[in-house]
Order: C-alpha cells, then structure tokens, then sequence
C-alpha cells in the first residue's frame, strides 16, 4: 500500500520504518522542514529517534499535501491535542477507499472527544467504519531495536482492523484485531494518567505496595469510564488496557512516569515540561479525563487526585493520604 505517516516524533518514525520494512511505499512527513531536511540528510531522527537507521525506502516530507497524495492509508502520529489542527489541512482529500489510522493516545481537550471521534468530526466524509486505532505496550525505543512487541489494532468494522492489522504485522511486531475502539482509545489514553500517579509513587519513595495499588485500583477507574462510554470490559484486560498500563507505569521510556517521578521529587511542573523535547500525553489527558468522568458520572478517585497534584499544585502526600482514608468499600 502506499501510506503516510503524519508525524515525525519517535512513535511516527518508528512506524514509517516498520512499514517500509513490510514492503510498503512510506511517506513520513514532519512539520517542521528542518527536520525534514536534517533526516533526508543523514537517514536519522536524533531529536527523536537517534542511532536509528531511516531506510532510503521512506520519504520525508514537509509538505503535507505531498506526503498524502494517493495514500491508502494514512497513520495519524501527531500528539492527540494537535491532531485535529493537522488533519484539518486534509479535508479535500478524497476519502474513497481510504483508511485513517491513529496512533496517538489522548483525549481532545474542550470537546471531550476520543481521536476516531475527532477524526470522523473533522472529516466527516469519512465513514467511521474507515476509522481504525493502534495502540498497546509499544515504546518505540524498543520497537525500532526491533524487540518483539504486540499491540491491537481496532476499528468498528472488523474488516478494517484487520486491513491495519495485516498492514503493520511483522514477526517482532505482533498485531491483534478487535471491533471495540472505544475501549481501545479509553485504556490507551487514560493509563497515562494513572502513569504519572506511578511516577509520583516512585518519585517520593512510596514503594511498591503502594504502587502496585495505584495500577490496580486505576484500570479499575479506567474500565468504569470505558464502560460507561460503551466499550466492552474485557477490552480492558488486554494489550490496550492492563497491558499498556504496566509498561507505561514500570519503563524507564515512559514520558509521563518521567513527570510523576520529577513532580514526587518536589520539582514544579512548568518546569518539567519546560524541559522536555518529547510531548507527555497524560498531561492534557489528566484535564480531559477528570471532566469525561464528571460528563458520564463515574468515580475516579485516582484521577481527580493526579489533576489536583498537577493544576492545583496539591501536595502528593496529602494527595496519598486523602486517597486511603476514603470510605471503605467492597472491592468489585
């Protein structure tokens, strides 16, 4: 197929090579031409992705309309809270027999809306059954070392999960399909939340009981706002659940257990960010996902705690303390 992956950052690199290397004709494009122009250069991303080889098989653009022109498939790697910006550029794009794959892992702030959601809004000449998301345990610092990995691919329509499916299959990269996108879209996006309660956890020295409790009572919350949202609750024992929520909150490459572990240190958290080159979705997904919460009346006791910590600087201790002297309750 010919597909392009919008978005040069790690996770879309990785992807454009992981195509190509299957054999497909890739376009990668960055939004900032001296990017574009540095990778063409010297077949790297060292901002991103560096001592990793870009094979001459991908092309890089800067021109967005030229990275999609006659695409059958397009991979939205673009941090979620810009997406909708990018993907308004393409809305003469013809969308016959066109698949849109998203791989970003948030929760629109302001409108409340998952990235297919987004996708269908703002092209709304293509069916949401074209709509697919991939997501699971899949740090591209792994993946582009070619470590053996798995994730799912979902869609509404299984038959599009599956054409995702068998477009990114490799034997290091494991690909199952599922119909439930939103369960999919929901543990992808809201375990990053629970990861930088993790961080925090780490950070102040809290140990592993207490963190082993915050990953386990927080897919709990996770699958409560899922299904309140219509997604199916095994969804959130697998890959895009309980899977992604481990390796996010235990990996050394996790960019939002990074700023819980920076904020559990005392450190302010303009300051983390300010410092950081790569983008930590569960920043803005913390905003999103404490109000999705209050929008479909679930509880979320671990969530409206790490928005407390991150926009009303409320101290992680307390914020600990408040967690475990709520009232009891039975577990299930």
């Amino acid at each position: 197929m010919r597909i392009a992956v919008l978005g040069a950052g790690s996770w879309g690199t990785t992807l454009s090579i992981l195509l190509a290397e299957n054999s497909h004709q890739v376009s990668l494009w960055s939004y900032r031409k001296e990017d574009a122009e540095r990778i063409r250069a010297t077949r790297e991303n060292p901002a991103f992705l560096p001592g990793i080889l870009i094979p001459p098989a991908v092309r890089v653009e800067d021109d967005l309309e030229a990275s999609v022109e006659g695409a059958e498939m397009i991979v939205g790697a673009v941090p979620s809270q810009f997406l909708r910006s990018v993907v308004c550029r393409l809305k003469r794009l013809p969308t016959a027999g066109l698949t849109v794959v998203n791989v970003a892992k948030g929760v629109e702030n302001h409108t409340l809306m998952t990235m297919s959601e987004m996708l269908h809004d703002t092209l709304p000449d293509l069916p949401a059954s074209s709509i697919a998301t991939l997501s699971g345990p899949s740090h591209a610092e792994e993946v582009s070392r070619r470590i053996p990995t798995t994730v799912v691919a979902a869609s509404a329509d299984m038959e599009t999960a599956r054409r995702v499916q068998q477009a990114f299959m490799l034997p290091y990269f494991r690909v199952y399909a599922s119909n439930d996108i939103r369960g999919v879209e929901i543990g992808g996006s809201l375990k990053n939340v629970i990861a930088i309660a993790a961080g925090i956890i780490d950070g102040a020295d809290l140990g592993d009981n207490t963190k082993a409790a915050v990953m386990t009572r927080g897919i709990a919350e996770i699958a409560r706002v899922g299904v309140a949202m219509g997604a199916h609750i095994r969804t959130f024992s697998g890959l895009s659940g309980i899977g992604d929520l481990m390796v996010t909150c235990m990996s050394r490459h996790s960019r939002n257990r990074y700023v819980g572990v920076e904020i559990g240190k005392g450190r302010k958290l303009a300051d983390i960010v300010g410092g950081m080159v790569m983008v930590a979705e569960g920043i803005a997904t913390t905003e999103s996902a404490f109000a999705l919460a209050r929008r479909v009346g679930v509880e979320v006791p671990i969530i409206a705690e790490v928005y407390r910590v991150l926009f009303e600087e409320k101290d992680p201790l307390i914020a600990c303390h408040d967690l475990m002297t709520r009232d009891p309750k039975g577990e299930l």
